[in-house]
């Protein structure tokens, strides 16, 4: 072979290599219009169902966001954590990072009906999960944005990229970098992202350790405000039940604005994960937390901007997957009775978020 073409045909395969390693986004093909003349109404259907069950349920709104984003950091935006367990499907329902945790999904299964009605065979699945997660952030008082739209559901689950690709309350930051980057998203999109900790509740077996034995030292975190960590404890006994509740934000829980950074300015970050962003010494995100919570239009702007980001990675699009009829299974598959009975229902509705 020419030593030249050789160099050339080198050069291109290790091009291939590395895009490869890389999350595929195909926001190009993406568009807010998308179902404009085939499901018009699709956005005002999804808000209803959200608006009536957030009611009675305003933690709702937290876990819809959230599983936006444990759908999009598993294979990309393919509502591959819907997927129950079958003969052929290990469900990402049951990765660490979900047991246990994840919220909403016997509602996400009421949006899908409503929608169904109104629009056969016509809305995926993982565009379900993104306009839930806009709404939601919308009913909290939070921002608005127009959402790319034309995902198509994926085939497959993958619990085992579910374990090790989700970031957990005990992260530090650079494990949390670490886990953005592989997305592509980089530490602004990691603190906008992280700000949607301003609603929701998270329980008391993930902080826990902060309290009581943090990183095995028998002390409680040191970047812990001493007062919070007080009303912390008096929540979280040691050794008593991890199912308890705590407020994400204590200042406003169930409203999308940046108190979530003032928190962290005070050492009052519920998860190390979230105090990370602000006490880890020398950070680039300190300056970015502390202009989030001078500027809740910025903090606003960069969420948005994030949002449609993360749900631009690795979506299926055109031929590819396919619209699922029924959001907890793929077209066809044959399931018993066991398998109709989605996760969270086997949970007595105690979950984060």
């Amino acid at each position: 072979m020419n030593p030249s073409l050789h160099l050339t045909v080198t050069a291109l395969c290790c091009l291939v290599v590395v895009l490869g390693g890389l999350p595929f986004s195909s926001d190009a093909q993406l568009d807010p219009s998308f179902y404009k003349t085939s499901c018009p109404n699709v956005h005002s259907i999804v808000r209803e169902v959200l608006r009536n069950v957030s009611k009675t349920d305003p933690r709702i709104l937290a876990s819809f966001i959230r599983l936006h984003f444990h759908d999009c950091f598993v294979q990309g935006c393919d509502a591959s954590i819907l997927l129950n367990d079958t003969s052929t499907i290990v469900s990402e329902q049951g990765a660490f990072p979900n047991n246990n945790s994840i919220r909403g999904l016997d509602v996400v299964n009421r949006i899908k009906t409503a929608v169904e009605n109104a629009c056969p065979n016509t809305v995926s699945c993982a565009d379900i999960l993104a306009l839930s997660a806009e709404i939601s952030s919308v009913l909290a008082n939070g921002p608005d944005w127009k959402v790319p739209l034309g995902r198509r559901d994926s085939l497959t689950a993958n619990q085992s990229l579910a374990n090790a690709n989700l970031p957990g309350p005990s992260s530090n930051l650079t494990t949390l970098k670490s886990f953005f980057s592989r997305q592509g998203l980089n530490t602004t999109d990691l603190v906008a992202l992280s700000g949607a900790h301003t609603i929701g509740r998270g329980q008391c077996q993930f902080f826990v350790n902060r309290l009581y034995n943090f990183s095995n030292t028998g002390n409680p975190d040191p970047t812990l405000n001493t007062t919070y960590l007080q009303t912390l404890q008096a929540l979280c006994p040691n050794g008593g039940p991890g199912t308890t509740l705590a407020n994400l934000d204590l200042t406003t829980p169930n409203t999308f604005d940046s108190k979530y950074y003032s928190n962290l300015q005070v050492q009052k970050g519920l998860f190390q994960s979230d105090q990370e962003l602000f006490s880890t010494s020398g950070s680039d995100t300190v300056a970015i937390v502390n202009s989030f919570n001078n500027n809740q239009t910025l903090f606003f702007e960069k969420f948005k901007a994030s949002m449609i980001k993360m749900g631009n990675i690795g979506v299926l699009t055109g031929a590819q997957g396919e619209i699922r009829k029924q959001c907890n299974f793929v077209n066809g598959a044959s399931v018993g009775l066991d398998s109709m009975v989605t996760r969270e229902s086997s949970q007595d509705g105690v979950s984060s978020y």
